[in-house]
C-alpha cells in the first residue's frame, strides 16, 4: 500500500503542476492517441519508471476497457 500511495501522490502533483502533460501521456501510453511528430513533443518518458504503479495501472485500464 505505501508504494502505490506515493505513485499516487506523485501522478496528482504533476496533474496538478502539469496538467495537458500528464493527461497527453496518460491517452498516449494507453494507445488513445495517434502516433504522431506533434504529440510526441508533449510525451515524456519520466513516467514510464517501474516504479509509478498508478500511471501503469491507469494506462493499463485504458488499454483494456476503453
Amino acid at each position: 500500500m505505501p508504494l502505490m500511495s506515493s505513485s499516487v501522490v506523485k501522478l496528482a502533483k504533476e496533474l496538478v503542476f502539469e496538467p495537458i502533460t500528464t493527461l497527453t501521456n496518460i491517452l498516449y501510453y494507453g494507445n488513445h492517441l495517434p502516433r504522431n511528430l506533434n504529440l510526441e513533443r508533449l510525451v515524456s518518458s519520466e513516467f514510464l519508471h517501474q516504479q509509478n504503479y498508478f500511471f501503469h495501472f491507469l494506462t493499463t485500464m485504458l488499454r483494456c476497457v476503453w
